[in-house]
C-alpha cells in the first residue's frame, strides 16, 4: 500500500494517509470462491512475492503474511499487501530478532517454525509463509490438520507439511508444482529458495509448464521399457 502522508494534525494527534485499495481481504475471497485456479494463485502469489522482495530490498521483514493481509481485486487481479505492524527491521542487532522458544510474532497457521524455536527470523520466514499462502489458495486447505494452537505447534516443529497433492480429494496438480511450494514449505530455512522472488519465478514457470514437461522423465521410462519388453 502506498503511503501518501503522515503527520500531525494537531498536538497529540498523529495520522497516517494511505491509498484506497479496490477490492476485498483475499482470505475472505478464497474461502468463498476457492481453491482458486493455479493461473489466479500465480498471479496474486507473484504480485505478493513483489512487494515483499521491496520490503526485504530495504531491510524489512513482514513476519504476518496471511491472506488476511492482503487486499485483492478479482476484476484485474491486483494486489495490496497491508499490515506491516510487527515488521522488523534486519539490520537491528540479532539479540533483538531472536524470538523465544514458546514465543512467537506473527500468526501461526502461517508462521515459519524457526519462528517457533528461537532462531533469527529472517527474509526466508516470510518465504515459508508466502508458500503457506501458495498453498491454501490452490486448495482451500492448509500444510497442517491440527485442531488447536498447541497441536498446530507442535506440527510445525516436529511434523512435515502434508503435500500438496494429498491435501484435497480430487485435486491434483503438476508433480513440479508440488515441488516448488513443498521446497518452500522445507523446515529449514536453507533449504528453501535464495528469496522470495525465486520461490515465485519457480511456482509460475512450474505452473506454466506444458503437461508434457512434467511427464517427461516418465514417458521416456515408460517408452524404454516398452522397447525392452518387444525384444
Amino acid at each position: 500500500m502506498r503511503t501518501i502522508e503522515i503527520g500531525e494534525a494537531a498536538p497529540g494527534m498523529h495520522f497516517l494517509a494511505i491509498e484506497w485499495a479496490k477490492g476485498e481481504i483475499l482470505e475472505k475471497y478464497a474461502k468463498r470462491q476457492g481453491p482458486l485456479p493455479v493461473d489466479e494463485v500465480v498471479a496474486i502469489v507473484c504480485q505478493i512475492a513483489e512487494a515483499v522482495h521491496a520490503a526485504h530490498a530495504v531491510g524489512i521483514v513482514h513476519r504476518d503474511l496471511k491472506p488476511d493481509n492482503v487486499m485483492y481485486d478479482p476484476a484485474s487481479r491486483q494486489v495490496k499487501l497491508l499490515d506491516f505492524g510487527i515488521a522488523t527491521d534486519t539490520d537491528i542487532a540479532p539479540e533483538q530478532r531472536l524470538t523465544r522458544a514458546g514465543f512467537f510474532v506473527g500468526t501461526l497457521m502461517y508462521v515459519a517454525p524457526e519462528a517457533l524455536s528461537g532462531e533469527l527470523v529472517g527474509p526466508l520466514a516470510d518465504e515459508y509463509s508466502l508458500a503457506t499462502i501458495a498453498y491454501f489458495l490452490l486448495t482451500g486447505c492448509l500444510p497442517f490438520t491440527a485442531k488447536t494452537p498447541r497441536e498446530m505447534f507442535s506440527q510445525l516443529l516436529s511434523q512435515p507439511p502434508i503435500a500438496l497433492n494429498a491435501a484435497r480429494a480430487g485435486l491434483r496438480f503438476s508433480p513440479a508444482l508440488e515441488e516448488v511450494v513443498m521446497r518452500a514449505l522445507s523446515k529449514e530455512p536453507a533449504k528453501r529458495y535464495a528469496d522470495v522472488l525465486a520461490f515465485a519465478a519457480e511456482f509460475r514457470r512450474a505452473a506454466n509448464a506444458p503437461p508434457e514437461e512434467d511427464g517427461a522423465v516418465g514417458s521416456r521410462v515408460a517408452s524404454f521399457l516398452a522397447r525392452f519388453r518387444k525384444k
